[in-house]
């Protein structure tokens, strides 16, 4: 398979990701419940820049903007497969700089989430370095 295919199964293994990482955080979720440490984030408020916002605010803030990333990830992986036919030169800087995101991603995954995220991770993490390899 060419560097173009494997872009596009990139992009529909990290639009995968970004489904399950948004339904994950529809609502309040938590795998043990309503955790007291949670409670807590919920309970502690403070103004900041006249706003006044919660720890959990924040925490559910990032995990929206995250899901926000990866989709935006996957649309450009599907946007980069159809430039790396027309300009290989011009692709292969970005192919480079998202395959090395990607692996920190999986790294950051296996060491400090739980194995599915970590799983899909990898899988992009792979199909990554070898749409990589394969644009040259």
């Amino acid at each position: 398979m060419n560097a173009k295919t494997w872009l596009r199964i990139s992009a529909v293994v990290s639009l995968l990701l970004a489904i399950g990482h948004s339904l994950g955080g529809r609502k309040s979720w938590s795998p043990n419940g309503d955790l007291p440490v949670l409670q807590q984030m919920r309970d502690n408020h403070f103004d900041v820049m006249g706003v006044n916002r919660s720890f959990y605010d924040f925490y559910m803030a990032f995990g929206w903007s995250l899901s926000i990333a990866l989709f935006m990830q996957s649309i450009l992986m599907w946007q980069l497969s159809g430039l790396v036919t027309a300009d290989m030169a011009r692709a292969r800087p970005m192919i480079a700089v998202i395959t090395a995101a990607v692996v920190a991603s999986a790294i950051i995954a296996w060491l400090m989430i739980f194995p599915v995220p970590a799983y899909f991770e990898a899988a992009l993490s792979v199909c990554m370095i070898v749409a990589l390899v394969r644009a040259r």
